[in-house]
């Protein structure tokens, strides 16, 4: 599959409290096909953990490092 299903971005962030629904959200990501991109971000909003993890289709792998070049 060179797109990812139901019209999703090739590049998501994915962001969030630190709990299982936030881990399942990445979990389901990469049961469709995503990849993981880059290490995950957190931060502290004053009660929270609010975590971010970039996600790229593998399709878009490749154009996407070379962006950056």
């Amino acid at each position: 599959m060179t797109k990812p299903p139901d019209n999703l971005p090739i590049y998501r962030v994915l962001t969030g409290p630190d709990d299982a629904a936030f881990c399942h959200r990445v979990s389901d990501a990469l049961a469709l096909g995503y990849k993981l991109f880059g290490s995950p971000s957190c931060t502290f909003n004053g009660s929270d953990v609010i975590l971010a993890q970039a996600i790229v289709w593998p399709s878009a792998e490749a154009s996407i490092a070379n962006a950056g070049s």
